[in-house]
């Protein structure tokens, strides 16, 4: 069995879980459930049980079919398929985010349907968060040119050598803002310098685009 089907498989199964997770827990879960959390992990939104236990494996389902007719729908020399087996992993790291998001709402909706005040929703999912970037940027210097994923500015999508360059770059900096950002969540310092962390992480790439291509463009090295 090639990669790619590994990946599929895993894929298609952490979203039949979902189904299947939901399911087993709608019995026990009141009408309204909450559905909604502020920026504090604090509940201010509730909504039907069908929706708070389906939505989002539904939107894990829809996703994979999206993900799915990608390759067709990629232009000439944009293929998916040169960078077929990291585009799965990546499916498998989105859909897994979805998961662990699934997850956490699930046990913060039954715990308080049963009277429990829950505040995981905060920091325990920024951490994944957090993580899933860390993820990502491991293998994003292999993710080749393309319309959907990576550091898509003009200036990569313009030249192969500076996409390449900037993901190579991105690489490094996703992997240490994730892994930053996520010790500032657990060692309990404020949620902002976490995410001003995550922000850089990603910007340094998009300004490093525009300076390498015109650097290049220079040189005439283009």
């Amino acid at each position: 069995m090639t990669w790619s089907k590994v990946y599929w498989a895993i894929a298609l199964g952490l979203v039949a879980a979902m189904f299947v997770g939901s399911a087993c827990l709608y019995p026990a879960m009141p009408d309204q459930i909450p559905t909604h959390w502020n920026i504090h992990g604090q509940v201010d939104g509730y909504g039907s049980r069908t929706l708070g236990l389906f939505l989002m494996p539904g939107i894990a389902a829809l996703m994979l079919g999206f993900i799915a007719i990608l390759p067709w729908l990629s232009p000439k020399n944009f293929e998916v398929d040169t960078f077929r087996e990291t585009y799965l992993f990546i499916t498998v790291v989105l859909v897994g985010l979805l998961v662990y998001v699934h997850g956490i709402a699930l046990y913060t909706a039954w715990q308080e349907a049963h009277g429990v005040k829950s505040n995981l929703m905060g920091r325990a999912l920024l951490g994944g968060i957090f993580l899933f970037f860390t993820a990502i940027g491991n293998v994003l210097g292999k993710v080749r040119r393309n319309f959907y994923i990576g550091v898509r500015t003009p200036w990569t999508i313009a030249s192969d050598r500076v996409w390449n360059d900037t993901h190579r770059l991105a690489a490094w900096t996703m992997v240490g803002g994730g892994l930053a950002g996520f010790l500032l969540i657990v060692t309990g310092l404020p949620v902002a310098i976490a995410f001003c962390v995550l922000i850089a992480s990603a910007l340094v790439p998009v300004v490093y685009s525009f300076v390498h291509y015109k650097q290049l463009e220079k040189r005439g090295a283009l």
